[in-house]
């Protein structure tokens, strides 16, 4: 009980913080709306916000699986294979240098204005910390475990696949769980950026076209439908990662009561 008390009792703190700014500084409503006011066109507007946050739904959705499988893959061949590690590594590394931002205008002529191209964006944000993830837990492996096994499965064909599947690869699910939470919080910066650069559909596509009519507190209800279901994917994607990886214990400070 606590636990879900301790969140709403935050969130109704930073409201009533929100309106004593608004009432307190007298602020103009087309500048900084107050809870009140986003709340009343959230309700005014619900099927239009939910329509378009269906759509970013999907973007992140696809663009989440689509990096995870391609992070994945990447991770396992430049940590199995030395010569992709020699090519496709510094490739990897170097990508990073080009700001993902910048090609959302390329991605768009490329691939059009629909859901292709912000698939695309969320993919490409989300990959490479899901590889690098991935990558540095098969790197870090329990030396004593690929000892064992080398020692069971010497001279034997498919040793190397073996080590790999059962080894290093159930070893390394609790890095890539660690990148997939933080891909999770990143994928809708994808998806929105690509339809704020080009779209018909979309929360982006709505806070866009809200703003430029000043109509900012459809701007808010777009924004905060975002992070609402931002958040509640997280704690869906946390909660499929606990049970599909159950040997990973936590351990934070002041859980042993220290």
């Amino acid at each position: 009980m606590g636990r879900l008390l301790r969140p709403l009792l935050i969130g109704l703190g930073m409201l009533a913080t929100w309106e004593a700014v608004v009432r307190l500084t007298a602020v103009p409503r087309y500048i900084l709306p107050g809870p009140g006011r986003v709340l009343d066109s959230w309700w005014q507007n619900y099927d239009l916000i939910l329509g378009h946050a269906g759509t970013t739904l999907a973007e992140i959705v696809l663009g989440l699986a689509l990096g995870t499988l391609l992070g994945a893959a990447s991770a396992i061949m430049v940590g199995y294979w030395r010569r992709a590690r020699h090519w496709l590594l510094p490739v990897l590394v170097a990508s990073q240098a080009i700001p993902v931002f910048a090609i959302a205008p390329l991605l768009v002529l490329w691939l059009g204005y629909g859901m292709a191209s912000k698939v695309a964006m969320a993919t490409l944000i989300i990959f490479f910390p899901v590889t690098a993830s991935f990558l540095d837990g098969l790197r870090r492996t329990e030396p004593g475990w690929l000892d064992l096994a080398r020692t069971m499965t010497a001279g034997r064909a498919g040793a190397r696949w073996a080590e790999l599947h059962h080894i290093r690869i159930p070893a390394a699910l609790p890095a890539l769980a660690s990148g997939l939470r933080v891909a999770t919080a990143v994928a809708p910066i994808g998806a929105v950026v690509g339809e704020w650069v080009g779209s018909s559909a979309g929360l982006g596509y709505l806070m866009q076209h809200a703003n430029a009519r000043m109509q900012t507190d459809l701007t808010f209800a777009a924004l905060f439908t975002l992070g609402l279901m931002t958040v509640a994917l997280y704690f869906a994607v946390d909660v499929m990662l606990r049970r599909l990886i159950p040997w990973q214990h936590e351990s934070l400070i002041g859980d042993d009561g220290g």
